[in-house]
């Protein structure tokens, strides 16, 4: 069984909307190593600096989380 298996849309949104500045909804999904990249982000170069950096990065994902595009590391569909 996959660790990524059944990972849910409402799930990995509510993160990307909360948490998505931290990574949070990339770790949920398995994408570790960019999810450690925004969470340095935020919290290297500055909490105003690295939140609009990574805000923009989570928007992005947002966005592709609500079309669909988004998937799992391994490349599975998020559950609806």
């Amino acid at each position: 069984m996959s660790e990524t298996q059944g990972k849910t849309f409402v799930a990995t949104i509510l993160l990307c909307l909360f948490l998505g500045v931290f990574g949070a909804h990339r770790f949920y999904t398995g994408h570790t190593k960019t999810a450690v990249a925004m969470l340095l982000i935020t919290l290297l170069i500055g909490w105003i600096g690295g939140t609009i950096i990574t805000g923009i990065w989570a928007l992005v994902d947002l966005i592709n989380i609500c079309i669909g595009k988004f998937k799992t590391f391994d490349g599975q569909e998020l559950v609806r």
